[in-house]
């Protein structure tokens, strides 16, 4: 796994062969592209949440965000993410081994972004959104990411602001406008 921007731009850090599907670097280019006109990283907290190998908390950490809490219910990503943080020297990263869902429906502080990058088969989708916003999860003008595959479609959803594609990858940004009333 490669950073590709930031401070730690270029380096990579092991990850072993797991079945995951990580965000490919063309799609978390991208992804970055649009974030970086959208949030400034000198204030944002961020979750990742399906951290799996810890490709986006990285990517995050790398451009500055002050605090990540990277959310994973395998122990095995949870370890290999904990090696990670210790090889680049991070201390704005938590780790949290803990269901989605779960850590949603428990967690109380609101986040400037949270990503979801849950595998493409997931059969609860649409309580992604639904949780982040009912739990007003995200602070004023905060976003939410979720990647998917062209399968899943979140046009309809409150708060929907675009989906942008990168080959097979989608990703459907969310925003908490100031004038929303979640």
């Amino acid at each position: 796994m490669r950073i590709t921007g930031g401070g730690l731009k270029g380096r990579t850090l092991p990850n072993k062969r797991l079945s995951l599907r990580p965000t490919t670097n063309r799609a978390k280019q991208g992804l970055f592209n649009i974030l970086n006109h959208r949030l400034d990283w000198n204030t944002c907290t961020s979750l990742d949440l399906f951290s799996g190998t810890g490709s986006l908390t990285f990517e995050l950490a790398s451009r500055g965000c002050i605090h990540i809490t990277s959310v994973d219910i395998n122990s095995l990503h949870c370890k290999l993410l904990h090696q990670g943080v210790k090889q680049l020297g991070l201390n704005n990263i938590v780790i949290v081994r803990s269901d989605a869902l779960s850590y949603l429906r428990s967690h109380k502080e609101p986040y400037s972004l949270i990503i979801a990058d849950p595998p493409y088969n997931y059969p609860h989708y649409e309580l992604l959104p639904r949780l982040v916003f009912e739990k007003n999860l995200l602070k004023e003008n905060g976003l939410l990411v979720v990647e998917h595959s062209r399968k899943t479609s979140f046009t309809e959803f409150p708060f929907f602001v675009e989906q942008r594609k990168y080959g097979e990858v989608n990703f459907s940004i969310f925003r908490k406008t100031v004038n929303s009333s979640t």
